[in-house]
């Protein structure tokens, strides 16, 4: 699950960044070139994918305690 997690939220990030690149005009090339909706879509996307690694990587409430 965690591996999982981590895949899919990394894909999210690097998809969200070229959507968003591509919605405020600066890497070309498709038809996301200059449509801020593809910024907005893109920067949700990196927020949920930023989530999902946070969720994944988090550590759970008994982790932290060092064994004496």
């Amino acid at each position: 699950m965690k591996i999982t997690l981590n895949i899919v939220g990394s894909l999210l990030i690097l998809a969200g960044a070229v959507w968003f690149l591509q919605g405020i005009n600066i890497l070309p090339g498709s038809f996301m070139t200059g449509d801020i909706r593809w910024s907005i879509n893109g920067g949700i996307a990196v927020v949920i994918g930023a989530g999902l690694l946070w969720f994944a990587n988090r550590s759970k409430r008994g982790d932290n305690k060092k064994n004496k």
